[in-house]
């Protein structure tokens, strides 16, 4: 029988957090919750605090954070490091949006605990160096596991396999909300459009990002520092019903793919679970037969932009792809408030992309610094009138 795996959860109220909890509910003998981090979701927090009583909790400071921190005088209120550093967490859950959670990471993998990460940014910001702190902390037993469903699915492909024997890796892309409109319809598409995904339910930034496919981009530069796989021997095909969840092709010419309904809990309980195979099944079984068939296209990059405006950021590695990927958090935020259309997303990223001064060889310091940059170059365009 596994043993307890005692967890740390990042950005608990978040979408991946909420449904990492739904795992451990379907496995309670399997996980114990030690720790819960949230931001301001602060009822939220209190509901799952209820439930798992867990030993430690931190949220964003605010009147109704210190209420919550005495409604649990059982629970100690640490920062993120103190949480991710604790000897009674096994693996870190890290989910936080945005760069909330990157120092965290750092930290834990330092202090060689398993880090499921389903955070995007801390990646495409700080690939190099959250790489430095995984080599620094593998002796202690320091592991990266992918959550996110497509590198899930690489992640799983490549078990067992030589790293010489890697030929490509290919992620697949839905082609998010609006896959179906013309290009001059795209002009017009609101906020409560690009939030309807056709099969993911995902938070609000990552759906925007689906949309304009800027998250393939991202999660191409994030498999680059995952699989340490140079960017030109990684693909994007759209696949519309996100069954495939990513392909390997292999030297010899053969691929492997890792399938499944649509649906994070099952790539979430792969990654706490590992190197187990957990009996539960948290998600419904893939029916290829109901499904009748499945389909596939090359990316339109007219339609897509953005994707292209990524990938050519994580190519130059160096501060790029930092300040490109805060100016998308500043461009999405203003189009989430009506302040930019949804086409501007792009054209705010390529202003980012080529107005930017990059560092090369850079330290954390400076990624931070450029993703800083990316954002206050976005809200200085949108307040003088990007349309």
């Amino acid at each position: 029988m596994a043993e307890l795996t005692r967890l740390a959860i990042l950005g608990s109220t978040g979408s991946v957090g909420q449904q990492a909890l739904d795992v451990v509910r379907g496995l309670p003998e399997r996980f114990r919750v030690v720790a819960l981090a949230a931001g301001g979701n602060i009822e939220q927090l209190r509901q799952q605090a209820t439930e798992f009583a867990p030993a430690a909790l931190c949220a964003l400071p605010s009147a109704e954070a210190e209420a919550l921190r005495a409604e649990f005088p059982k629970s100690e209120w640490q920062s993120l490091e103190e949480i991710v550093t604790r000897d009674d967490v096994d693996v870190v859950l890290a989910a936080s949006s945005g760069l909330a959670g990157l120092q965290a990471t750092l930290a834990a993998l330092r202090a060689g605990k398993k880090v499921a990460i389903a955070n995007k940014e801390a990646l495409v910001v700080g690939g190099a160096v959250v790489r430095a702190a995984l080599a620094e902390g593998e002796s202690l037993g320091a592991e990266l596991r992918p959550v996110d469903s497509e590198h899930s699915a690489i992640w799983q492909c490549l078990w067992g396999e030589p790293v010489e024997g890697i030929g490509r890796l290919t992620l697949t892309a839905s082609g998010g909300a609006f896959r179906d409109l013309s290009l001059e319809e795209l002009e017009q598409v609101t906020p409560a459009q690009a939030l309807k995904h056709p099969t993911w339910q995902m938070g609000p930034k990552v759906t925007i990002d689906s949309a304009t496919l800027f998250n393939k981009g991202l999660e191409a530069l994030e498999a680059r520092w995952l699989f340490d796989i140079p960017l030109d021997r990684i693909d994007v095909l759209q696949h519309r019903e996100s069954v495939i969840h990513s392909m390997v092709t292999f030297t010899d010419g053969s691929v492997k793919a890792q399938l499944g309904e649509p649906d994070m809990r099952l790539p979430i309980q792969v990654a706490l679970a590992y190197p187990d195979r957990a009996v539960a099944e948290p998600a419904p079984p893939l029916d290829l037969a109901a499904r009748g068939a499945l389909h596939f296209s090359a990316v339109d990059v007219e339609r897509y932009p953005a994707m292209a405006i990524a990938l050519e950021a994580g190519r130059r590695e160096d501060t790029t792809a930092a300040a490109v990927s805060g100016a998308d958090e500043s461009a999405v935020a203003h189009f989430l408030a009506n302040r930019c259309r949804f086409t501007d997303i792009p054209r705010l990223l390529e202003l980012a992309l080529e107005t930017h001064t990059p560092t090369m060889e850079p330290d954390l310091e400076a990624l931070l610094a450029a993703e800083a940059w990316g954002r206050q170059v976005v809200d200085d365009a949108v307040s003088a009138g990007v349309r």
